[in-house]
């Protein structure tokens, strides 16, 4: 198993609180492997294996669950009296009325319940106001660069790594299609590592039919699911560009695909819930307000990218710029573009902290890239940090306070 310290590290913050633990993400990325590695610990802290109910709902054998009322009733007869008990819920979503049997398992004193979903209807809803106030969203992505580092075994160099790393994608069980005995002699001789690839499309194929086929096609009742598979290459296409849903309408009708901005409008909501597509809105840094045109989206995994888009995916600058933006979710950012005048900032990220900006860009060795990037931070009057990362190996430089990073060494060591 990869291990994910900063997503165990949350769940024993909350360990033993008031509250139900929801790990929400794409399917696929790490949530019930998170789970085992917190089960582990719990047991290296002195819990006993009777303390602790693990239910993966989406296996056959426990499809009697699927009723609220049997889980419940199942998980209830289990329960330790006068000790605590902790309850593990794999893919809660898949049981209709599923809030009803995590209220009645959460106002007993003596559960600790942990529950994980693949779409963010666990969020909404009579969920939300049945359980206002008493839950905590851990929202999980597949393996940031410095895990996908840490579960390498190679030896390949960091540059390499980052290109396999961009060719076939982030998610944790990839590792299982590599050919791990050819590794070491193939990084020696500076070879691209050796990865089982017909493999690693059929399962990247397997969870985006998964993911577009039953939570979005079966689920949200969509009728013509090409149109559907039309809008998500369409997106992943333009991750990093302004994208306005009349514009995807207009694109797709004049290419003779006929969609409605509504109709847009809903497929694109259906993949944010699936959690395959992220939505940054723009924020006006100077007036203090979120912009209603003109947002921008990013796809979760850049192996999906390739899978949707083929040879067409290679697109160096938007692709780092989405690595980027998700890095700074997993840190914790509340992220959006910036606008400053009339000039643009990749990032305006939020955190506890404050405020951080961040420009991106493949090089600036070249005197006008460097102009241009650094442009929008000259407009910015505060002083919070700027950042300007690139993939030029340079020693760390500051241009009038801008810190200039190359882009691996801040994803693997900030």
């Amino acid at each position: 198993m990869i291990n994910r310290p900063e997503y165990l590290k949350k769940l024993l913050i909350f360990k033993d609180k008031q509250l139900i633990k929801i790990v929400t993400g794409i399917r696929r990325c790490g949530k019930s492997t998170l789970f085992e590695l917190y089960q582990s610990e719990l047991l290296r802290l002195g819990v006993k294996p009777e303390q602790i109910q693990s239910i993966n709902l989406e296996e056959p054998s426990y499809r009697e669950f699927l009723d609220w009322e049997k889980l419940y009733d199942a998980i209830n007869a289990k329960l330790i009296k006068n000790k605590q008990n902790y309850i593990f819920l794999d893919e809660i979503q898949n049981v209709k009325d599923f809030q009803r049997a995590a209220d009645g398992l959460f106002i007993k004193k003596n559960v600790d319940l942990y529950l994980t979903g693949s779409n963010s209807k666990m969020q909404s809803g009579e969920w939300a106001t049945l359980l206002s106030g008493r839950y905590v969203e851990i929202h999980m992505l597949p393996l940031s660069f410095k895990e996908y580092i840490s579960a390498d075994v190679s030896g390949m160099p960091r540059d390499q790594l980052f290109a396999d790393y961009l060719e076939y994608g982030s998610f944790p069980f990839l590792f299982n299609f590599r050919n791990s005995s050819n590794n070491a002699l193939s990084a020696s001789a500076g070879h691209a590592s050796d990865w089982d690839k017909s493999s690693v499309y059929d399962y990247l194929s397997g969870i985006y039919s998964t993911i577009v086929l039953k939570d979005i096609v079966e689920n949200k009742n969509i009728k013509e699911a090409g149109r559907l598979e039309r809008v998500i290459k369409f997106m992943a296409d333009s991750i990093g560009s302004e994208v306005s849903i009349k514009r995807i309408s207009d694109m797709l009708t004049s290419d003779g695909i006929k969609i409605m901005p509504l109709t847009v409008e809903s497929y694109l909501d259906a993949f944010r819930d699936s959690f395959i597509l992220y939505k940054a809105d723009r924020y006006d840094i100077k007036g203090r307000k979120l912009l209603k045109t003109l947002n921008k989206y990013y796809l979760v995994d850049i192996g999906l990218r390739r899978l949707l888009l083929g040879n067409k995916a290679v697109d160096s600058g938007h692709i780092l710029e989405n690595i980027v933006y998700l890095e700074l979710l997993r840190r914790g950012y509340k992220v959006y573009i910036g606008k400053v005048d009339d000039k643009e900032v990749d990032f305006a990220a939020e955190g506890p902290d404050g405020a951080e900006y961040y420009q991106v860009s493949e090089t600036v060795r070249g005197k006008e890239t460097l102009t241009r990037e650094l442009a929008p931070f000259e407009s910015i009057r505060d002083h919070n940090p700027k950042f300007l990362l690139t993939r030029d190996y340079e020693p760390r430089t500051s241009h009038n306070g801008i810190k200039q990073i190359n882009v691996l060494e801040w994803l693997v060591n900030k």
